[in-house]
């Protein structure tokens, strides 16, 4: 699932690529994971440029000028991914292209064409070309339609031609079905939300109403927060005193967005174990655990993300964060610190990676 890191790593990559674009259509094939009405997308999204992007937790909010927000959670397999107007155009206009952007859940639909089975949404943006791209490529077209100019018309030729530079990137039937150009004209750059189980959803809605969903108003403290101390931290915690650490590490109303792998490496930097109650934490304790937590978060973000295989980040890099993880999907190995054997356990219904030797109950 992506945490706050992966989600952090969306929102800077997002930053770099499509403030200031402009959303000409939205597609969509699953109502659950867009609920909302036609009316508000034709009002307040299609037309709309976006102004801002941050993140709340693990929720990507992408702010529009028409005061609406679009709120994004990514759940267990959501990902998103930007495909720049190249990869959708003949490549011998040779107009310049941007760097495809792809984070989030980890699967072949970061690096592999789109959209595929598990796109769910479409945000087409409009072209963004200066004049003299818009000139080259219509002269391009033109002159591809003039050689093959027949019974049909130049038109129809011109339609085809572009037919045939969208099918080699998106095959016949996808390009038809989401109405990729060249039939909705929309030849711009792409941002796809894809989620393979189908849990994650991208609502729109008015920005003055997002700290007001149930959601939100549930969420603890951000905890890379200048504002969210030691002290904080250790108060938070301490309400709920006698559960077991890692239940409450995982508890997005106590700290919002740490997720399993984070909770994991901190606790083992800490030398805590687990399935230690709070209540047998001392303060220093927490608060060597909150340095640690920062620590991990804010190295993991530096690293792109935890998630391996084809996780890819902003800069088109896999996330590299679990590569030098020092206890997470460690098990059978060595501990780095003590040379133990790492054993995974299951601790608040989540695999755990610990070391029985470093972290003692």
């Amino acid at each position: 699932m992506p945490e706050l890191p992966e989600v952090e790593t969306v929102k800077r990559g997002l930053q770099k690529l499509v403030i200031g674009k402009t959303i000409s259509s939205v597609a969509f094939d699953w109502p659950k994971g867009f609920p909302n009405t036609q009316a508000d997308v034709d009002e307040f999204l299609v037309g709309a440029t976006i102004t801002g992007i941050s993140r709340r937790a693990k929720v990507l909010l992408i702010d529009v000028d028409t005061n609406y927000t679009l709120v994004i959670h990514l759940k267990m397999t959501g990902q998103l991914v930007y495909v720049p107007s190249g990869e959708f155009k003949d490549k011998s206009l040779k107009i310049k292209e941007e760097e495809r952007f792809g984070a989030g859940h980890p699967n072949e639909s970061l690096i592999g064409n789109l959209p595929d089975k598990s796109t769910r949404v479409i945000f087409h943006f409009q072209e963004t070309f200066k004049k003299s791209e818009v000139e080259k490529r219509d002269s391009a077209l033109e002159s591809n339609a003039r050689k093959q100019r027949g019974a049909e018309g130049t038109v129809q030729k011109v339609q085809r031609l572009s037919t045939e530079v969208a099918d080699k990137v998106v095959g016949q039937e996808q390009s038809q079905h989401w109405g990729l150009c060249p039939q909705t004209g929309d030849c711009g750059a792409h941002l796809f939300f894809n989620d393979q189980r189908k849990f994650g959803w991208v609502r729109l809605l008015p920005t003055i109403e997002v700290p007001n969903i149930d959601f939100m108003k549930k969420l603890g403290p951000e905890p890379l927060a200048s504002s969210f101390t030691a002290t904080h931290f250790v108060t938070r915690v301490r309400r709920r005193n006698k559960s077991c650490i890692k239940a409450v590490l995982l508890d997005q109303t106590v700290v919002a967005g740490v997720g399993n792998i984070y909770a994991d490496e901190s606790l083992w930097a800490a030398k805590i174990h687990p399935e230690t109650k709070v209540l047998q934490i001392s303060d220093k304790k927490l608060k060597v655990l909150y340095r640690e937590l920062v620590s991990v978060l804010e190295l993991s973000i530096e690293k792109g993300g935890s998630s391996d295989r084809n996780y890819v980040n902003a800069e088109g890099k896999k996330g590299s964060y679990i590569s030098f993880a020092k206890v997470f999907r460690r098990e059978g190995q060595p501990c780095l610190r003590c040379g133990a054997s790492i054993h995974k356990i299951r601790v608040a219904g989540r695999g755990t990676h610990v070391c029985v030797i470093c972290q003692k109950v």
